[in-house]
């Protein structure tokens, strides 16, 4: 039977549970993200950097306001954020056609936004084989 030091077990007891959270970390990814509703999008993946209210936040960084943000009066210009991402935020274009669509929506009728003119999954799916085509294409 193999012995191991007090050093040793203390590893192990370490890093079984990081392999754990990996393992989870790992299964949600390859799965994508289960949400659908921009609602529900929103608090399971933005707010956790954009604040329940929409109104950002700063600390160990500057997290914008999606609240009463005029950049999103163009209606896919959060499309093209998702889809690339913007400085300190990372792309989410593993996020689905309807899932970017639902959750663009959300944002710009909600928080204080009241934008007109609904993005459809059709319009992200024209603008992600633009953003795939085009590296140097950037938001804003």
């Amino acid at each position: 039977m193999a012995r191991f030091s007090p050093r040793t077990l203390g590893l192990i007891g370490a890093i079984l549970p990081l392999t754990g959270l990996t393992t989870a970390a790992l299964a949600q990814f390859s799965g994508g993200y289960r949400y659908q509703t921009g609602q529900e999008l929103y608090t399971h993946i933005c707010q956790g950097c954009h604040m329940p209210d929409g109104k950002g936040a700063s600390g160990a960084g500057k997290y914008p306001a999606l609240a009463g943000d005029p950049k999103l009066r163009a209606s896919l210009y959060p499309v093209l954020v998702i889809l690339k991402g913007q400085k300190a935020m990372p792309s989410f274009s593993e996020l689905t056609d309807v899932q970017i669509a639902a959750v663009t929506n959300y944002i710009r009728t909600n928080l204080g936004n009241n934008f007109t003119g609904p993005v459809t999954p059709e319009q992200v799916k024209a603008l992600r084989s633009q953003a795939v085509q085009q590296k140097a294409l950037s938001p804003g």
